[in-house]
């Protein structure tokens, strides 16, 4: 059994009356890819802030594999939002280069994990573009980019393909199943069964805020008696869904996550990001 990196116990997240999720229960283990999939509004992208620090738990706990709160260790996550948040005015490897100095990873180690994994993303040629003109596949290969130059233990993927062409999601698929051959461990946010059906080795379903499955695609198909992923997951979340409340957000509370997500607490450091 692989160790356990990410212990998620008797989690509940509320929003004054709304109740996002309920007592969820959950180890994400060492070398694995685990899928969560449901609709919008299922508690996915709440699920995936817990785990990365950025919400607190109304009830219960999110602690990494020595027992330390997830969110005093973010440096041991990779993150890649459903927006990803990236300088226009910036260069790609600027882009980069800022957040791996937040981490306090010095140029030359953040230059060669970003060369690395920029050959595999078909990125090589574009690390000195500014990030303005990118498309949303770009935008996103530079995101993945910056969160891999940390050198995370865990990588935490919102819809990382989501208003992606086929071939960039392809890419991006590719390099997360690289990732798990080489012992990397992602958590990988989608509402595509075949995307996870492709890419992930446990899928996690989450409907109206609970998880309704956990297990391998063939371990889903036999609890259900279903013959297809597909039927599987309908069968699991026959009841109606709930409307979409992980939206509801303003302007001003995403960019104020952004930061506080990406800013380690360590003392304030002078960066000079045209050097």
């Amino acid at each position: 059994m692989s160790e356990t990196l990410l212990s998620i116990k008797g989690v509940a997240k509320h929003f004054d009356e709304i109740e996002a999720l309920s007592h969820i229960d959950l180890d994400i283990r060492s070398g694995e890819v685990v899928g969560l999939v449901g609709s919008n509004g299922a508690g996915k992208t709440t699920l995936l802030r817990l785990m990365a620090g950025v919400y607190t738990p109304t009830k219960g706990s999110v602690t990494l594999e020595d027992g330390s709160d997830v969110s005093e260790m973010r440096h041991l996550l990779g993150v890649v939002p459903e927006s990803t948040g990236l300088y226009s005015r910036l260069t790609a490897w600027e882009n980069i280069r800022y957040h791996s100095r937040l981490y306090g990873i010095d140029d030359e180690t953040s230059w060669k994990r970003t060369q690395l994994f920029a050959s595999r993303l078909g990125m090589s040629d574009s690390l000195s573009r500014h990030t303005k003109g990118f498309s949303r596949g770009m935008k996103q290969k530079t995101a993945l980019l910056r969160a891999l130059a940390h050198g995370p233990s865990i990588l935490l993927l919102d819809e990382p393909t989501a208003g992606l062409d086929i071939t960039s999601a392809r890419t991006v698929r590719a390099l997360v199943k690289q990732l798990r051959d080489e012992g990397g461990t992602v958590v990988y946010s989608t509402h595509q069964l075949e995307e996870a059906r492709q890419v992930c080795d446990r899928i996690i379903i989450i409907h109206n805020g609970e998880v309704r499955a956990d297990g391998s695609p063939q371990q889903l198909m036999e609890q259900t008696e279903q013959d297809s992923l597909e039927e599987a997951y309908v069968s699991l979340t026959a009841d109606q869904a709930r409307s979409r409340n992980e939206d509801a957000d303003s302007e001003g509370r995403i960019t104020a996550w952004w930061r506080k997500l990406f800013t380690p607490k360590t003392p304030e450091l002078e960066v000079d990001i045209d050097g």
